[in-house]
């Protein structure tokens, strides 16, 4: 993975740990089904009407819009207005990248390397050090909820691994069709039409002047921006590369949420950020397999060694037979 690459994904990171704090606010306001319909609403409308389709089979771009839109963002959405913290949730949501990668190598048969079982592993324990250490803070069903939008997100990733879309801004716009239906007849069931009436109506009001910039970051920066170059990385590299990076998200989350919420970091949640850049470095390397060496007596060039080579006695032979025989011209 090119380095511009791996900086790329870095960027994605701080994008979507940002978004956590912009989530929040927007909970703040609108119910949480509510709002997953209204940000992908938001996107829907122009992708139907100015961006191409993305000439992708459709299965993978509604297995993306499923996994990616719907299920990731109804259960971390519910969980936040359950009660989940805004750092610990950016950090329980980066369970996605294990399930990716478990996902890439059980249906995409995508191997995984040594240096990268290990470097996940080390990932995973960075987190475990911050999930420990901050437990006590989240009730037990705000959590599941939480680790059930990371496995959505995990589905989403090996669908648009296998979309690979010529687009994947396009790709990224048109999924966003999906999840607004279900998700309106989800918050008109749960929520109910009372419910969002009121947040509706008094949306434009000072006091809703927060959610509404929050769910603009969410719409242009944490979906377009956000997840336009994630999908872009994933079509050009394995699940397993590119997924680790999403691990980098807590440490930006948790760091928004200290600046604008006041929500602490204690030295073993740094610690732990640190164990998880440290996993994701080395959980993001493939090794280039290593040229066998050349067979004792053979050229220096190999098998391929050129013009200035001997070649062996049977051609040379050919060669001969050849010089001696008159040519023959193809026949009208």
């Amino acid at each position: 993975m090119p380095v511009r690459h791996r900086l790329l994904a870095v960027s994605v990171a701080l994008m979507w740990g940002v978004n956590f704090t912009a989530i929040h606010a927007s909970l703040q306001h609108f119910p949480p089904f509510l709002l997953v319909a209204l940000r992908f609403l938001l996107l829907a409308v122009p992708a139907v009407l100015f961006v191409p389709w993305p000439r992708v089979p459709v299965r993978w771009l509604v297995g993306y819009g499923i996994g990616f839109g719907t299920l990731q963002f109804l259960f971390l959405y519910w969980g936040m207005a359950a009660g989940m913290p805004v750092g610990l949730a950016s950090l329980v949501l980066q369970a996605s990248a294990p399930f990716t990668v478990l996902l890439g190598a059980t249906f995409l048969r995508e191997r995984i390397s040594a240096t990268q079982v290990v470097g996940i592993l080390i990932a995973v324990g960075g987190l475990a050090i911050v999930g420990s250490h901050r437990a006590q803070v989240a009730a037990v069903l705000p959590f599941l909820l939480t680790l059930a939008g990371a496995f959505g997100w995990a589905i989403g990733n090996i669908c648009n691994r296998q979309a690979r879309p010529q687009s994947p801004l396009h790709l990224t716009m048109w999924m966003s069709v999906v999840p607004p239906l279900p998700m309106f007849a989800v918050s008109w069931v749960v929520e109910g039409p009372d419910r969002i009436w009121d947040s509706v109506s008094t949306a434009f009001t000072p006091d809703a002047f927060p959610a509404l910039l929050g769910l603009a970051y969410t719409v242009l920066i944490g979906t377009v921006a956000g997840s336009g170059v994630w999908t872009w990385l994933m079509t050009r590299h394995p699940a397993g590369v590119v997924a680790p990076y999403s691990l980098l998200v807590p440490v930006a989350g948790m760091l928004s949420a200290w600046v604008f919420l006041g929500e602490t970091v204690s030295p073993v949640e740094l610690l732990g950020g640190l164990v998880v850049i440290t996993g994701v470095l080395l959980g993001s390397v493939r090794l280039r397999r290593r040229r066998p060496p050349a067979a004792v007596g053979a050229p220096p060039g190999g098998a391929h060694a050129g013009p200035l080579s001997d070649p062996p006695s049977g051609v040379r032979r050919a060669r001969a037979w050849a010089a001696r025989s008159p040519s023959r011209s193809s026949g009208g």
